[in-house]
């Protein structure tokens, strides 16, 4: 599966501020790390389709998406608290219509990883249950 890379400013600096602050409505999603058993922190934007939230992962096959895969329980934090959900991943077949709502609601600030990487099977979809 295909990945983006991200680079040392977005890693090391504007994922810690999206994290911190909630820039342009950033959650904090920890998963657990499949080597070490430690949580690993990741700002994503969610998106409610049907009334399920779901969240997608823009840059492909990155390590988080593995971590959830090997651990489905996840946390996820915004201004109202933590919550507990368990992830399932949705089938290719079945991403087409969360994607787009989720391209729809954070516009040009995602185009560009979509363009670099077109087709939903590169970008793992998760549906989040309350666990």
């Amino acid at each position: 599966m295909a990945y983006l890379k991200q680079n040392w400013f977005t890693a090391k600096v504007l994922n810690r501020i999206a994290m911190a602050t909630g820039l342009a409505g950033a959650e904090t999603l920890t998963v657990t790390r499949r080597t070490t058993g430690e949580p690993q922190k990741i700002p994503v934007a969610t998106i409610v389709v049907d009334g399920d939230r779901y969240v997608v992962s823009t840059r492909g096959e990155s390590h988080w998406v593995k971590n959830v895969r090997a651990t489905p329980q996840v946390g996820l934090r915004n201004r109202s608290g933590l919550s507990r959900y368990t992830a399932v991943e949705i089938p290719v077949d079945a991403r087409p219509a969360i994607i787009e709502a989720y391209r729809s609601k954070l516009g040009k600030v995602v185009e560009g990883y979509f363009r670099d990487l077109p087709d939903a099977a590169d970008h793992p979809v998760f549906k989040l249950s309350p666990a």
